[in-house]
């Protein structure tokens, strides 16, 4: 190889003889690009940055213009900053500034922008000492500027925006595109566009990839539908502080009353988390330690703040868990004889009730002090359907028929098998599944519904005890909360503060209690322009049904069934369940219940007993 000596020599040589070094372009290879070009992309990507070297070359500029031309006009540009600067200090708010130190900050900017511009103008923007000011003053308000965390988190969403293309085509979302974007107090969000095809279950399926193409930590992104519901947008979240990573202290119950949803913590974005247990039954379910047992205590802490609620309590670990409560629990069974008894008592409760709506024409059990909802929370389920199968038959129609009468089940398990929920009408009757950590992914869909894990709900993802993912009337996308945190001391104030007053059952339902079953109860009489709602006394039989004692239990138990359906009636596979009939019977005792005017034909398929002066659809 040659010298770096003896190249030069050649290189001279070569000069001395009028050759000229030559560049190279092949076809296809791009021009260099001009350094004011680089500077220019530079200064472009790094403009927040450089933001307050921008104000003070304007200031700058500014300043030297109004001493040329507006000299005489620096007093209203002193009135002007500081009338601006008191507006932006205390009405911030309303143009976007939120924090009261940001808003501090940029009026401390503005008033001294201001009385510089207002010194340049009167005695010159050279004139010492305003360079060093501006120099000095510059260099002390931009050190916020630059620390500011909103700042650099708008700034890196920009960024990412800037780069989305490339990573949308890595991962497979070619052609989808981020719309708009906000940064929040944990992050930041974004409206993303889909391209023809894409749906959001295909950026669920991508949330790992994203993940990695933000840089991000892993189970940092959410994926929501937008408020429009599109099939072509989608909601994207980036956490990049986890807002659940500590507990939350219990604030106190959010109800007096259980027709109002009850706070179970707060959502991600600070939102309360409210349900609605009123008539709906509800099923808590998670892995040891994921928080359930503190959920469970949440629910009971505001059950109890109800004036217009009776809590029952199965507890078939001795009472271990639930035995704080015993002074707001009106019934608490903690072995398998005294659950099964206390089961069979809510069934009879229910059908009393149920007959008692249809003597007077009531849809549903409206609560009140002296007519409260009967909820029965049941820890560990499994237990029950292992050490009392028998009683599974009455959580069964507990399930089926509780709901217009007020008697609404709350069942907490770690894993709700078909075999653990019985005849599987218990699992498909709850309104409300509440999700905590759970160990593998196929108990998402036993504790949530089939199909929910690929719809994207990661219950087996949650990562800390307490949090939680509810599926509700009220909320049909995957949102984590947090539940509150309850002590053992919040347990006993809650105990000590309602424990006294806790209401009791209503007439019917101690009087149904003292009576036994309903096993007598009938129909009303078949009278012209009577529905089930005219009875006004005990009901009377029907005597041919009477003449057939085989008969009389089944139909009894249909028409009870009939009383106690809600407004969309009950399914005829459940009506067939209840009374042990085959179709074609059913049928025919149903077209004789509709024509004595006693029940109704809601839907295909659907039944439930007429109120008085409802005529059929």
């Amino acid at each position: 190889m040659s010298s770096y000596r003896r190249m030069g020599r050649q290189a001279r040589h070569a000069r001395r003889h009028g050759m000229q070094p030559m560049m190279v372009i092949n076809s296809g290879d791009p021009f260099p690009e001009l350094a004011i070009l680089i500077i220019a992309r530079w200064v472009r990507r790094y403009r927040s940055e450089l933001a307050p070297v921008s104000v003070a070359v304007l200031l700058a500029i500014f300043g030297w213009f109004a001493h040329r031309a507006l000299s005489s006009w620096w007093p209203l540009i002193l009135a002007s900053s500081g009338i601006s600067a008191w507006v932006l200090g205390g009405l911030g708010a309303r143009f976007g500034v939120p924090t009261r130190l940001e808003r501090l900050y940029l009026a401390v900017t503005l008033l001294a922008c201001g009385t510089w511009d207002t010194l340049a103008a009167a005695i010159g923007p050279f004139t010492s000492p305003l360079p060093q000011a501006l120099g000095i003053g510059g260099l002390v308000l931009s050190v916020p500027w630059w620390a500011n965390r909103r700042r650099r988190a708008k700034v890196r969403v920009e960024r990412t925006i800037a780069i989305w293309p490339d990573i949308a085509k890595d991962i497979g979302l070619t052609g989808s595109q981020i719309l708009s974007a906000t940064v929040d107090l944990w992050g930041w969000r974004a409206r993303l566009g889909l391209a023809r095809g894409q749906t959001i279950t295909d950026v669920m399926a991508k949330v790992p990839a994203i993940e990695s193409g933000f840089g991000a930590h892993r189970n940092a992104i959410r994926v929501h539908p937008t408020p429009d519901d599109l099939a072509n947008r989608c909601e994207l979240r980036v956490l990049d502080r986890d807002p659940h990573a500590d507990a939350i202290p219990w604030r106190g119950p959010s109800v007096a009353s259980i027709t109002e949803p009850i706070d179970l913590g707060p959502f991600e974005d600070a939102e309360p988390c409210r349900v609605l247990f009123l008539r709906r039954h509800a099923i808590l379910g998670g892995a040891t330690g994921a928080g359930k047992s503190g959920g469970l205590n949440e629910l009971l802490a505001n059950l109890a703040a109800c004036r217009d609620v009776v809590i029952w309590a199965v507890d078939l670990k001795r009472g271990m868990e639930l035995r704080p409560w015993a002074a707001c629990i009106d019934r608490l069974a903690t072995t398998p004889q005294e659950a099964a008894a206390l089961l069979a008592d809510a069934v009879t409760i229910l059908y009393a009730r149920a007959q008692h709506l249809a003597d007077h024409g009531w849809r549903e059990w409206e609560p009140s002090g002296h007519m409260p909802v009967l909820v029965i929370i049941i820890d560990e389920y499994a237990e029950l359907a292992e050490q009392a199968p028998g009683a599974m038959k009455h959580t069964d129609t507990i399930a089926r028929l509780g709901r217009a009468p007020a008697v609404t089940l709350v069942a907490a398990t770690q894993r709700p098998t078909q075999k653990v929920m019985g005849q599987g009408a218990v699992r498909s009757q709850m309104n409300i599944r509440i999700a905590f950590r759970i160990q593998e992914q196929r108990d998402v869909d036993l504790i949530l519904g089939q199909g929910m894990l690929k719809a994207g709900w990661p219950a087996h993802k949650l990562n800390a005890p307490g949090k939680f993912l509810v599926s509700s009337p009220e909320h049909d996308t995957p949102r984590r909360a947090r539940a509150y945190l309850i002590t053992d001391d919040d347990v006993r104030d809650a105990v000590a503060r309602y424990g006294p007053a806790r209401p009791q059952l209503d007439a019917i339902s101690r009087r149904a209690l003292a009576n036994g079953p309903p096993t007598a109860a009938q129909p009303p009489a078949d009278e012209p322009g009577r529905g089930a709602g005219a009875g006004t006394g005990e009901p009377a039989a029907n005597p041919d049904e009477m003449a057939d004692g085989s008969q009389e239990k089944p139909d009894n138990a249909l028409w009870l069934a009939l009383c106690a359906a809600p407004g969309e009636g009950l399914e005829i596979d459940e009506l067939m369940r209840v009374t042990g009939w085959k179709r074609t019977k059913l049928y025919r005792h149903l077209r004789e219940h509709a024509g004595a005017g006693r029940a109704i034909q809601v839907s295909r398929g659907h039944w439930r007993a007429r109120t008085t002066g409802e005529t059929s659809p």
